[in-house]
């Protein structure tokens, strides 16, 4: 019922500004292909009208336009720009990880950023959730990518996550007692249903989009357990209800299944992760109509890593990333043939940004058609933002994002590695 209030207060920071980027007043891109996002289907070729920063008109065939600027796209299908609901753009994955909490100043882990998000953008990715950050780096990324000051994708971010004390998010685990003070509500972390309505409010007073909870362990943080729950059903209740207020959806991050039907229970938009979601808990998912992103690539890489690298994760993560990793793709595909609705998601930064788009082949691998896992990054990643007025299809009136691959995608779904051109907000970033 909130949903039309929800669109406009989460549009608003990342529509924020026309781009700075030059773009030409009318441009025709001449497709071979053109990927129907909404009815799921692949069509022949087609010509891609924009003026400006939106799509003026798609027509069938090659259709000369007057006064615009061409660009051809042989053997290429054009696809929306692709939507990735869960990336991490302030950070990424090394053996120094852990370490460079406790080296890096905000600036370094800001160029580091910029870094990030221009990779992102350049695999076809022109919209992102950013679901944690550490000190408000992805606020400020946002703000910089809207005004054009850095190439990047649009920005959905929650700003700082939040835990509670020890769980997965508290920037004070690993640290020896003193180093650190305490962490409360202004810092993402709550140990009370007040704590947990302060710290949505500071996240609103920090400039952020969306919340991130914790409801369970996590994998890579310096804590023994994985999957254990992390908030009461009241907590996550507070949260919820306060956000709403605010416009904000609330994403949580869940591994075990009781922190999962305490988050679900709670009211929160989507579930991060997922892995020990059950038949028990399918059901509930449609019930309470929330999402699930899977996040299979981050499971495969740390799983790989933890296996062929033993020392590339500290002892105490080791464990968790041998067993929570492998499993996260038969979750998916089972909560795929149950009807979970499901969007796009990568917890990229467990991974090198970038790639990305890995997760539609294992999505397919993981027993989901391959136009299903594309929807997944459009449509569905579209509507879970609330933000389908404006992105997530190829149609006249909608943002002009646009991006292609060599081929048919739905034929082979590796083609999403090889983004050959990419177009957001009428600008193009990268071109044959």
């Amino acid at each position: 019922m909130r949903q039309p209030f929800v669109r406009c207060v989460l549009a608003a920071s990342a529509f924020a500004a026309a781009p700075v980027f030059a773009a030409d007043p009318v441009t025709a891109l001449y497709c071979a292909n053109l990927v129907d996002t909404a009815a799921g289907k692949v069509l022949g070729a087609h010509t891609v009208v924009v003026e400006g920063r939106r799509i003026r008109e798609v027509k069938p065939g090659r259709v000369a336009v007057d006064g615009a600027k061409t660009v051809d796209l042989p053997g290429a299908t054009c696809l929306p720009g692709l939507m990735d609901m869960h990336t991490h753009l302030t950070s990424e994955t090394s053996r120094d990880s852990y370490a460079e909490g406790f080296r890096l100043n905000d600036a370094d882990i800001a160029f580091k950023s910029g870094v990030f998000a221009e990779r992102t953008l350049l695999a076809g990715f022109t919209t992102v959730r950013d679901l944690g950050d550490t000190d408000g780096v992805s606020i400020s990324l946002r703000n910089a990518v809207n005004q054009g000051l850095l190439k990047g994708p649009r920005i959905f971010t929650a700003g700082k996550s939040i835990a509670s004390t020890g769980g997965h998010g508290d920037p004070t685990n690993g640290a020896r007692h003193g180093l650190l003070p305490d962490p409360g509500p202004d810092d993402g972390v709550v140990n009370s249903v007040d704590d947990a309505r302060k710290a949505v409010r500071a996240r609103y007073k920090d400039g952020s989009d969306l919340i991130k909870i914790t409801a369970t362990g996590g994998v890579l943080s310096y804590a023994k357990s994985s999957d254990n729950p992390q908030f009461t059903i009241e907590e996550v209740k507070a949260i919820v209800d306060t956000a709403k207020d605010y416009g904000f959806i609330v994403a949580a991050h869940a591994h075990g299944k009781e922190g999962m039907r305490r988050a679900i229970l709670g009211g929160v938009t989507s579930i991060e992760h997922g892995t020990y979601m059950d038949a028990e808990l399918f059901p509930l998912m449609k019930k309470n109509g929330t999402w699930y992103v899977p996040t299979i690539s981050a499971g495969t890489f740390v799983s790989e890593k933890a296996s062929a690298e033993p020392d590339y994760y500290p002892a105490i993560v080791r464990p968790k990333a041998l067993a929570i990793g492998p499993k996260i793709k038969g979750t998916a595909g089972a909560a795929y043939k149950a009807g979970v609705k499901i969007a796009f998601g990568t917890d990229a930064a467990v991974f090198p940004h970038g790639q990305n788009a890995r997760e539609f082949e294992l999505m397919v691998e993981a027993g989901m058609p391959a136009m299903f896992t594309l929807q997944a990054a459009t449509t569905h990643a579209a509507e879970l933002l609330g933000v389908s007025a404006d992105l997530g299809t190829l149609e006249a009136g909608k943002y002009a994002d646009v991006v292609a691959v060599p081929g048919n995608p739905v034929d082979d779904i590796t083609a999403m590695k090889r983004v050959s051109f990419v177009m957001k907000d009428g600008v193009v970033y990268k071109s044959l």
